[in-house]
């Protein structure tokens, strides 16, 4: 297993995969150390998380460089990646107990109320796009509530994996409670099935969801999906175009453009639409496609050249149905997996740019002719992350956003983003679950009534 530079395309390094014996190992020692971990406090629990959160914050230059090698992140966007680690682990270890304190119910019982217990050991599958904050946005709240947990990384992010395994285990933490595993996807139904994984964490694609998912229900085991999305974000007559077009342009250019949450498609009503796109297109035109080491790059490459390579073709098949490119769209000669800053228009159900998820910075516009169809366009999607909205008129925003968007996240006059203190997570095929707040704690807890009579 090999990780690889995208900006170059050099190997970092190779790594040995581990076989099913070395992991069965480690999975019985993660069930050991999680017995005597689930009866210790959550002061002392929260005492580790915090160790681990001023370690991030220590290495977070670090960290970036890594990440900014294995998959390409520019080095402030890395930085920013671990500060926010730090943040979440600071925000359970303050919190967690709270979450999870009993709730009493009052019945005819003398006493009855609900107490959460910890599931056990927790398989994490994660991806690469945001390879530090997918998995301690899991860990933070697991490890609060008592459980142990692996982690099964991204194969190009291996580097990355073993140090969060470290850092993890440099705060104190003991060794055999977190573990990382480095496994290739194909070995790994063995790994879920394991008697000693309670539960399984994946963020990743809808495809991937779907093999987990059937692979621990086999088992009867809880699953907790974050998957793909196309999110829209639906720019209506009234909004400030300026400041929804730049705020469009950041959110479609997060980590690149490789992120479930960006915005992918913009559905712009016909009054405002030709200003929108004007707009729109001269901010992504001012963007910088260059190395995610040089302090002035906005995008760096794409993680992998075969991602890169897909994304192209899915722009190729869009404009070969009738869509037209404003911006981009030309594959880089050279080295380095990198993809420009496109733009697409007139774009139609039937185009991969209408009806998939386009996983890299290219943005597809589409118009309509007043908000009923803007709303209707937004939710003929299989997806359901996130959504945003726009327009002055907030109290007729937030009523869209909170009772007509089919997502799990819908935003008013704000990009989507993920924050600990609310909770996370899609409907249709962005999967189910939920990360982050309360109601991610409470994801791998078992809610365990008691009724004394």
């Amino acid at each position: 297993m090999k990780t690889i530079n995208p900006a170059t395309g050099e190997t970092l390094k190779e790594y040995q995969e581990m076989k099913i014996g070395e992991i069965d190992s480690i999975i019985q020692k993660a069930n050991t150390a999680q017995g005597d971990w689930k009866a210790r406090s959550f002061e002392e629990r929260a005492e580790y998380l915090r160790k681990i959160a001023s370690i991030l914050k220590d290495r977070k230059n670090e960290l970036a460089e890594l990440m900014a090698k294995e998959m390409g992140k520019p080095l402030a966007q890395g930085v920013g990646e671990a500060e926010k680690c730090a943040w979440v682990c600071e925000y359970y270890a303050d919190n967690a107990e709270a979450f999870l304190e009993d709730d009493v119910i009052e019945t005819d019982a003398s006493k009855s109320y609900v107490t959460f217990n910890p599931l056990g050991v927790v398989l994490a599958i994660m991806p690469w796009n945001f390879p530090l904050w997918q998995l301690f946005r899991f860990a933070a709240p697991a490890l609060m509530a008592g459980n142990g947990a692996i982690l099964k990384h991204s194969a190009n992010t291996t580097g990355c994996a073993l140090e969060i395994e470290n850092i993890i285990h440099d705060a104190g933490i003991p060794k055999d409670l977190f573990r990382t595993i480095v496994r290739d996807k194909s070995g790994m139904k063995e790994v879920i099935q394991h008697e000693g994984i309670s539960a399984v964490t994946l963020t990743g694609s809808t495809r991937a969801g779907k093999a987990v998912a059937a692979q621990a229900g086999e088992t009867l085991k809880k699953t907790v999906l974050e998957l793909g999305g196309s999110d829209p974000y639906v720019i209506l007559e009234d909004a400030d175009i300026k400041k929804a077009a730049e705020t469009c342009a950041t959110s479609r250019l997060i980590n690149s453009g490789q992120s479930c949450i960006a915005a992918k498609r913009f559905i712009v009503v016909e009054k405002v639409y030709d200003e929108f796109v004007e707009e729109f297109t001269r901010i992504m035109k001012a963007k910088k496609v260059g190395d995610p080491f040089e302090e002035n790059s906005d995008v760096g490459p794409q993680a992998r050249e075969d991602l890169r390579d897909e994304l192209h073709d899915q722009v190729q098949r869009s404009v070969e149905k009738g869509a037209k490119i404003l911006l981009g769209g030309e594959k880089p000669k050279g080295s380095g997996a990198y993809y420009p800053v496109t733009v697409l228009d007139d774009v139609s159900p039937g185009m991969p740019a209408y009806e998939e998820e386009l996983f890299g910075p290219v943005a597809a516009i589409i118009k309509v002719k007043d908000e009923a169809e803007a709303i209707e366009v937004a939710n003929d999607t299989n997806f359901g992350l996130g959504a945003a909205v726009f327009s002055k008129d907030e109290k007729r925003a937030e009523e869209i956003a909170a009772t007509k968007m089919e997502a799990g996240c819908c935003f008013v006059n704000e990009f989507v983003k993920s924050d600990p203190r609310l909770p996370f997570g899609g409907i249709k095929q962005s999967g189910y679950g939920r990360e982050l707040s309360l109601y991610g704690i409470r994801e791998f807890v078992n809610a365990k009534t008691i009724y004394i009579q």
